[in-house]
């Protein structure tokens, strides 16, 4: 990275070291040099949410603490962007944790106003192919989204790849294979774009789109995308794409939006960062009845007054000093942040409008605890005030030779003290009876029988009322992999209560990604389940009849790659067959490799007829199928079970029932 004296235009690494031996004017340079950076990462990543800017605050608020442990000034960046990710995956995992409603729940969803990929359009004035780019974007998940937000950056030729793969905290080869799925996704996304933006709209697009909402998502992407590929009007939308980082080389960064400031309670002496004024270097002083914010007062007036700026009044939509009272809820005369510590001038801060900041006269949660010298939360761990007014051991601790740099979550040291957990008695074993004992049989991996092995008899087990099913699945819909529930996206999950069969039937999408797969789990067992039988006519990795690209499974082939299954993984049929007299929870973990799920009850007749059919493989059926199931507790039960309520993709991919 260039230094300004040889004329780029971000600080070098010797406003680095100047800021971090205490220049103040060094800090300004350094933090408006890379906070436009840092918005287009976290607002790229969050597409636009409403806590963009709560989420750059964290950011930037980290660095600052952190800046003074940065052994190598040539790593700022790397260091920087690596922050940023992490903020970003905080904020999607506080937002999945946080409960529903009240001040917390007010702005879960983007806001429409704020859609990044209309303000790339607009900011940068984007067409053609640079516009369908932008708008293809919005039909990412998040994790190609925060993939996205590196890699277009780095195709503008604002990171190195080396930059990248350090912020997702993988080697460079696998940065590389995640970039080039993510990039899949985004051509398939620009496809789907075209086809919805032809007039007049293909028939057939226009009755599949009838029941869609018209806001994008990975779900109706697959869908969509299925459609063109098979129809021969919207296939054109598939040919005569530029590869999209030609068209990104050299764009320029989305600008700041008007008004954007940082929060003052961010810097050590009050400082407001670009765009805004300084709070105060003694502890901010904010006029009362509308006044400037002041340079050296400690004094909080009791009115909360526009901050000044450089070019004077920050508007009251870009931002306003806060008084004491808001931040505290007690007596603003005389009172300082932390305790009345000078420092960090939060009476003075300017800030701009976040979730909370909003809710509560203007204020982010981390602020109120600052004015009020309480104990604050991040990341589940409880820290004072003061590791927010330069008082405490920072909480980013940058990159050494003996602890080099991660993307993942780090731990923040607690200032308050948890007592010792007190081991309780281990209960007294009673030895086994004799006989089988249920979730003995798990983890087991097989071998496939021959190919014309007829099955044996299926047990029978007792079939109570129909099966109730709830969660969160798809609709069925024309030309999909078949099944009453469909589960495509991760977190897309089915909890199944009663006494009986069903079907769960597979889709391996090597098409859309391929790659190592994160098997589906269940979870938050009561009662038993048992993997009954296997069929469809087929084992996912027998060859496909007919194929000339050999090895052409349903688990891949040579043009378009393979998916493959982790280590200990039982090699899964088209449909799988279990029982269930209980409850459980099916969740797909699609992280990766792109899979389906097609969910449906059956009966243990429907079961028999799948699994006897004979081979046929001008139809698919290479197999007879295969019955697991013994009749009594011994039968196996499917692999990634679990009594405890386990979700998300760091399952342990081991079964836990005994």
């Amino acid at each position: 990275m260039r230094s300004e004296m040889d004329g780029d235009v971000r600080p070098g690494p010797e406003t680095v070291v100047a800021a971090r031996h205490g220049d103040q004017a060094a800090l300004d340079r350094l933090i408006a040099g890379y906070l436009p950076l840092v918005y287009n990462i976290v607002g790229r990543a969050l597409d636009g949410h409403a806590d963009v800017d709560d989420v750059v605050q964290e950011t930037m608020l980290r660095v600052v603490h952190g800046l003074e442990g940065l052994r190598d000034p040539d790593s700022f960046r790397s260091w920087l962007v690596a922050i940023a990710m992490r903020q970003v995956r905080d904020h999607w995992r506080r937002d999945r944790t946080a409960p529903a409603g009240g001040l917390d729940g007010m702005d879960d969803v983007a806001d429409p106003g704020a859609d990044f990929a209309d303000l790339t359009i607009l900011r940068l004035g984007l067409s053609g192919q640079r516009r369908e780019v932008a708008e293809a974007t919005r039909w990412l998940g998040p994790e190609d989204r925060e993939l996205l937000s590196l890699w277009w950056l780095e195709a503008a030729g604002e990171l190195t790849r080396a930059e990248l793969a350090a912020a997702l905290d993988l080697p460079p080869a696998h940065a590389a294979v995640r970039v080039q799925r993510m990039k899949a996704q985004l051509e398939t996304a620009r496809a789907v774009v075209r086809a919805l933006a032809a007039v007049p709209r293909c028939p057939g697009l226009a009755e599949l789109t009838a029941g869609w909402d018209g806001v994008p998502d990975p779900v109706w992407r697959k869908r969509l995308a299925r459609h063109s590929r098979d129809c021969t009007a919207c296939g054109a939308g598939w040919s005569g794409l530029v590869p999209a980082e030609r068209l990104l080389t050299g764009l320029a960064l989305v600008p700041l939006p008007a008004g954007f400031a940082l929060y003052g309670a961010a810097f050590p002496g009050g400082h407001a960062g670009p765009g805004g004024s300084q709070a105060g270097s003694g502890g901010g002083h904010a006029g009362s009845g509308g006044g400037h914010a002041g340079s050296t007062g400690a004094h909080a007036g009791s009115g909360a007054g526009h901050p000044a700026t450089a070019g004077g009044h920050v508007p009251p939509a870009g931002g306003h000093a806060v008084s004491g009272e808001h931040a505290a809820g007690g007596s603003a005369s005389g009172s300082t942040s932390a305790g009345g510590q000078g420092g960090t001038g939060v009476h003075g801060a300017v800030v701009r409008a976040g979730r909370l900041g909003r809710a509560m006269g203007h204020l982010t949660a981390k602020q109120v605890a600052v004015a009020a010298g309480a104990a604050v939360v991040a990341g589940g761990t409880a820290i004072t005030a003061a590791a927010y007014t330069g008082n405490a051991p920072t909480t980013e601790r940058p990159p050494t030779a003996e602890r080099p740099l991660t993307a993942g979550p780090q731990p923040i040291p607690s200032a308050v003290r948890t007592p010792a957990r007190t081991r309780s008695a281990r209960p007294t074993r009673r030895r086994a009876k004799p006989g089988p004992v249920y979730g003995s049989n798990v983890d087991a991996v097989d071998r496939a029988p021959a190919k014309n092995a007829p099955p044996g008899r299926l047990p029978v087990r007792a079939e109570g009322r129909p099966l109730v099913f709830s969660g969160k699945w798809e609709q069925p819909f024309r030309g999909s992999l078949g099944g009453r529930y469909l589960m495509f996206y991760r977190d897309d999950h089915l909890t199944i209560r009663g006494r009986g069969y069903f079907q769960v039937r597979w889709e391996i999408a090597y098409f859309n990604r391929p790659g190592v797969l994160v098997m589906p789990t269940w979870t938050g067992l009561k009662g038993k389940i048992f993997h009954v039988a296997s069929g469809g006519g087929r084992r996912m990795d027998d060859a496909v009849p007919g194929a000339t690209d050999r090895p052409h499974t349903w688990m891949g082939r040579p043009d378009k790659g393979y998916i493959t299954l982790p280590q200990g993984a039982q090699q899964m049929w088209q449909n799988e067959f279990y029982y269930i007299d209980g409850e459980v929870t099916l969740r797909q973990h699609e992280r990766g490799a792109d899979y389906n799920l097609g969910i449906t009850p059956v009966s243990r007749a429907d079961v028999a007829a799948d699994i006897g059919h004979a081979p046929d493989p001008a139809h698919g059926i290479v197999r007879f199928g295969l019955v697991r199931d013994t009749g009594r507790d011994d039968a196996p039960v499917p692999q990634y079970a679990t009594r405890e309520d386990v979700v998300g993709p760091d399952v342990p991919q081991r079964s836990r029932l005994t």
